[in-house]
């Protein structure tokens, strides 16, 4: 990945992927039996092997109380290795990884992206964390690059590069970023005037400007919590039940804010919501 200029270590995108070293200790120790070290680093581990044909990249997407994007790029042999971690299979080192090995390890980012949101949640609030496998590198300039070292210094050890956006540096490095005010009532109260001689100072013709903003909207069925080896048992045809009774309102969310409840309904083929309860617009989501 390109970078505009060299990055600036600060502490708070380190305190954020030690939240992501954190996990991946957490994940893969609990399916190898033992514990797995693993260190963030601002210099690139010796043994790394420059970008290659055979990379593998993923795409995280963060959203809620952080936004912007990082770019994960492993090396074909660690792909292979964490793959085969994940999967339970014997390590094969002349193998060449697959696509079940590559799938592995997107869903290996997954399960270590959830523990990340919840942890991350305590510093900067509430996160929502999207992992994708990525075609190639992304076309916009890594603001800073990391690596994540697993495992001990060695022939086994295996690294990790994190490319993050300027975005998503730029929220880490907020002072604030773990109280969000909400976009809408904060330009009605703070909304400058355009010149000293506009007298006028109307909370409502601030808001006249942000009403054709569009805003994302989701709705929330319910959740669940899954053990390691129940996600892995998941097939075409398996049933996941959810903590939400079926005659029980439906959640709409705002940026991971709860903004109403109500019942699904059918429009053209297409599912709605009818409102039955509207919550005030700054609610969290528990």
């Amino acid at each position: 990945m390109t970078e505009a200029t060299a990055p600036e270590k600060s502490s708070e995108p380190v305190e954020f992927l030690q939240i992501w070293s954190n996990s991946f200790s957490q994940v893969l120790g609990q399916i190898k039996g033992s514990a797995v070290a693993c260190v963030v680093r601002t210099e690139a581990p010796p043994d790394l092997t420059a970008p290659g044909e055979g990379d593998f990249w993923a795409g995280v997407t963060c959203s809620g109380a952080l936004r912007g994007e990082m770019i994960l790029r492993l090396a074909g042999a660690t792909v292979l290795r964490l793959a085969q971690i994940f999967m339970s299979e014997p390590a094969t080192p002349e193998a060449q990884p697959t696509a079940d090995h590559r799938e592995a390890v997107v869903e290996l980012l997954r399960q270590v992206s959830g523990i990340v949101a919840g942890t991350a949640k305590a510093r900067w609030g509430e996160v929502q964390v999207l992992v994708e496998q990525a075609a190639a590198a992304p076309s916009w300039a890594s603001a800073g690059t990391y690596w994540l070292q697993v495992g001990d210094e060695g022939p086994d050890s295996m690294a990790l590069e994190f490319g993050l956006s300027a975005a998503l540096v730029a929220e880490l490095r907020a002072e604030k970023a773990a109280v969000k005010v909400d976009a809408v009532e904060e330009a009605g109260k703070s909304f400058a005037p355009a010149t000293s001689s506009d007298t006028s100072a109307d909370p409502a013709g601030a808001l006249d400007r942000l009403m054709d903003v569009q805003l994302a909207m989701t709705l929330r069925f319910g959740a669940k919590r899954l053990l390691l080896r129940e996600v892995l048992d998941l097939s075409p045809g398996a049933v996941v039940e959810l903590d939400r009774k079926i005659q029980e309102p439906v959640d709409l969310l705002l940026d991971g804010r709860l903004v109403a409840r109500g019942e699904v309904v059918v429009i053209d083929g297409n599912y709605g919501l009818r409102v039955t309860d509207v919550s005030p617009l700054g609610a969290r989501t528990q």
